[in-house]
Parts: structure tokens; sequence; C-alpha cells
């Protein structure tokens, strides 16, 4: 089923939803499973995959000379999407995104995911891998989000790359997008973040789904300005608690986000770990009650593959 649906068929219920990471290589589908089955008594209506791209490091020949290596520490992300929705009967959705791609790459993939009979995709542009100070796109690939919703959308209607195909399928995928209520930090501002975001809308995308926040009333402001754009999909926020005192510099670093004074300062004050982690604990269960009365679709929850302190919130939300 598609992500519009279940806010359809939900009739005003938020939705919760989670998005884990795929097992490291060398794991099984266990893990991902072990993290999952907690959550999974609490009726998520879909399940995110992230996709990680390729990495490159260096060894050390016996020569001296240092040879470059392609990894990929997290690979598996259809495959994991497949093992969800036949182990668990609930939809998945794979992150597609521009970076390692050509557009036969993509094209490719999205046949795949439309046999696995997969529905929904979240696409992202994605981030330059390690080795680069931007993101460069693959050879014969996409540069923009935007680029590879356009791909998807001519998919939809049955347009591939070969236009000489007869008779072709017209995939129907729901297609989510990210937002960023306190702008891409690549974006020069809110204001072109949200040019470029009803962009992707007008190009075809279904939902939104935002990075993370800690203060709510940049998610109230980042939708009241969507509306006012005209971009009228949905806008799911993203959630994560903060719980240790290291993510008071970790998540601002990773995520380009800020995080409120107040609560900052009292994790500053804490003693120990445990208190930590229960100040961000209800800091964010107070915030997605908050949510959750102002008629957010759904609340959508960053596990990082940790699933305790997600089932923690969600259970006094849901």
């Amino acid at each position: 089923m598609k992500v519009t649906e279940h806010i359809e068929r939900a009739n005003g219920k938020p939705l919760f939803s989670v998005e884990i990471l795929p097992p490291l290589k060398g794991q099984d589908v266990n893990a991902t499973f072990k993290t999952l089955d907690p959550l999974v008594e609490l009726n998520p209506a879909f399940i995110d995959v992230t996709y990680h791209r390729q990495e490159y490091i260096y060894k050390q020949k016996e020569n001296g000379l240092l040879k470059r290596y392609q990894v990929r520490k997290r690979p598996g992300t259809v495959a994991i999407c497949a093992a969800i929705q036949n182990h668990y009967k609930i939809d998945a959705i794979p992150h597609l995104i521009c970076g390692g791609f050509t557009k036969e790459d993509t094209e490719d993939a999205l046949i795949d995911l439309n046999f696995l009979g997969i529905d929904n995709l979240l696409v992202l542009r994605g981030d330059p891998i390690k080795s680069e100070k931007s993101f460069v796109p693959e050879i014969g690939g996409h540069a923009h989000a935007s680029d590879l919703i356009e791909q998807i959308t001519a998919l939809n209607t049955g347009n591939y790359l070969d236009d000489e195909l007869q008779e072709s399928h017209a995939m129907d995928f729901c297609i989510g997008i990210a937002g960023y209520p306190e702008k891409h930090f690549e974006s020069p501002n809110l204001g072109m973040d949200l040019y470029y975001l009803k962009k992707k809308v007008e190009l075809g995308a279904d939902y939104i789904v935002t990075q993370m926040f800690f203060d709510n009333q940049k998610y109230f402001d980042f939708v009241k300005k969507c509306r006012e754009m005209d971009i009228n999909i949905p806008i799911i926020p993203g959630i994560k608690p903060l719980t240790s005192f290291n993510h008071l510099t970790s998540i601002p670093q990773n995520f380009y986000i800020d995080l409120p004074e107040c609560l900052s300062m009292e994790v500053l004050k804490a003693n120990d770990k445990e208190t930590i982690k229960q100040i961000g604990l209800e800091w964010c269960i107070n915030q997605c009650k908050e949510l959750v009365e102002f008629g957010v679709p759904g609340l959508h929850f960053y596990t990082m593959s940790n699933s305790n302190n997600t089932k923690t919130v969600a259970e006094a939300i849901f």
C-alpha cells in the first residue's frame, strides 16, 4: 500500500513508522529482525531502509605503495526491504539515491523493486562520498533528486529509457522526499530550499518526511511556509530522541540542526548517563504529544537500528 493510502485510511490518526539501517556486511537478516521485532508490536505503517554508498579506503601493499579499494559497509537495502515485506507483511520503503547510479542503473533498480511489489520510495540525492568535498554525480547519472524524480514519474507513465519499447508496463511508485525545517546545509537560505522542494512536488513527489528536529516551532513554521507556497502534500515529522551526552555535539555536527538551549542545559547539568537518557526521552515524548495535538499525519522515528529508545517513546504516544 502507498504511504498516501496509509494516511488516508488512518482518518486523521497519526501513523507510526520507523527508519532502520541495513545490517553491517558480515551480519545476516536476523540482525534486522532483532531490531524490528520490538517495534513491530506497535504496528508501524511502514519501515524505511537507508541506502549506503560505496566508500574508498587505501591499503598499503608490500612494495609500500597504496592501493585504493571500494567498500560498501551496509549493502543489501533492496533485499532487506523484500525480507521485511515477506517476514512482517509491512510496507518497506527503500531509499533511492543519485550517487553511484547511472540512469540505466536506476531504471534496473526500479524494475527490480516493481517486481518485488514495493510500492514506495524515498528519493534523495544522497551525500558525497567521504573523499569528495561536494557531491559528484556518476557519469550518466543524476545530479539532483529532482532529476531522479523525473525518471521515476516517467516510468510511472510507462516511459523507459529505451523509447522503442512496445506496450511497456507503467509502474506506480509513491514518491517520498526529504524536507528540512532548518534548511538543507548546502542551501543559502530556507526560501531557496523551499523553492526546490516545491519543484520536486511539481515533478511528482507524493509526501515529505522531514529531517529530525528538536524544536517543534521549527516544524510548525516549516509547514506554514510550505502551505503558503502551495506545497500541500503530507509532511511527516522525523523524530529522534537525544539519549547521550555525545549527542550534544554529534547531532548538530552530523545533521546540521540546532538543539534547544533548555534541552542542552538540562543535559549539561545531569550527573550520569541514565539521567541524560531520561531527560532526552521525556523531551521526545512531550515533543511527540505536541505534534500529535497539532495534527501531524504521522511520526517517523530515526532508530539508527536501536529499537529500545524508539519503543519507549512510541509506547507513550500510540
